[in-house]
């Protein structure tokens, strides 16, 4: 499991193929021949492994089309793109106004949600999976006012808490904030570059809370949290307890089920987003945009997210009509 988590976690700094070019224009088809080209891709870790799958489905049926796909967060897939140096962003939230203004076309494509971590084995833990993390103690943890698990939890310890956030510009972080009711910039805890390199952070540290998107903090083959991770779970409606109806984060599968019964709140529940230039034009974009909102999506729950609506859907495909 171990083994696992790290080639995850690697997997999200690497690139499939090489990225940070300029786009290329797609070649000629060969007469006869299928589609062809090149497509480029940046952004979210959070959709990057499903990005991944659909990449790897999608070139057994196309497989003259090259991609190029590279983690690096929400504000790069969304910089890259509008700069022209990539075809689609990847981006974990809602798109801004401005970046709409500037031409920025989102493909609402699968969910999933950001959850609080903690170390498994945090000295606290039997307590922190009976109490839960209530949001106005969640609130204060990020904004730096509490310093002991005990204060956290309303007991006597004086176990510290470690608490971490995201160094770079991202959906994750900026969700999280949205369901503490602030924004990124808010959140004050030791930051660290990326979703891979927070779970590894908080892993590390026996006393340390962060967050996750669903498939950094569970293993997608075992569907059980990544080893040295707990997921600490969300005491919604505030009694100071998780309820036996709150209580669904012992496999990703639960978890997905009862985010997509809306047992799990929205935020840190969200779309995620693929992101283009305008309306794209190049053929083998418009293919692959396609095939994600149709075929793709059949992917989506084994790879550790949600699939969307048939209604949702047919909207957003008729984006590309």
């Amino acid at each position: 499991m171990k083994t696992a988590y790290i080639l995850l976690a690697a997997g999200a700094l690497l690139l499939v193929g090489c990225s940070g070019s300029p786009k290329k224009k797609s070649p000629a088809p060969e007469a006869g021949g299928g589609l062809r080209g090149e497509v480029q891709i940046s952004g979210a870790f959070a959709l990057y492994p499903m990005a991944v799958r659909w990449v790897e489905e999608f070139k057994k049926l196309h497989p003259d089309v090259r991609f190029d796909v590279s983690g690096g967060g929400a504000g790069k897939g969304m910089t890259d793109v509008l700069a022209g140096v990539v075809d689609i962003g990847m981006v974990s939230r809602e798109l801004y106004p401005e970046e709409v203004a500037k031409g920025a076309l989102g493909f609402a494509t699968v969910k999933d949600a950001v959850i609080p971590t903690v170390n498994a084995a945090n000295p606290e833990l039997a307590s922190l999976l009976k109490i839960g993390l209530r949001r106005d103690v969640a609130r204060q943890l990020w904004d730096g006012q509490l310093k002991t698990w005990g204060e956290a939890l309303g007991t006597g310890s004086q176990t510290p808490v470690h608490v971490f956030t995201r160094s770079d510009a991202c959906g994750a972080a900026e969700t999280f904030a949205a369901w503490l009711g602030v924004k990124q910039e808010n959140l004050k805890a030791t930051a660290v570059f990326g979703d891979p390199g927070l779970a590894d952070a908080v892993r590390k540290d026996r006393v340390g809370v962060g967050y996750n998107n669903i498939s950094y903090a569970y293993d997608q083959t075992s569907k059980k949290p990544f080893e040295g991770l707990a997921i600490l779970p969300l005491d919604v409606n505030g009694n100071g307890q998780v309820d036996p109806e709150e209580n669904f984060y012992e496999t990703s599968e639960a978890l997905i089920a009862a985010i997509n019964d809306g047992k799990y709140p929205s935020p840190p529940a969200r779309d995620l987003y693929l992101v283009t230039h305008g309306k794209p034009t190049k053929p083998e974009v418009v293919a692959f945009l396609k095939y994600v909102l149709a075929e793709g999506q059949q992917y989506a729950r084994e790879t550790g997210y949600i699939g969307l609506s048939k209604a949702q859907l047919a909207g957003e495909i008729g984006k590309l009509d």
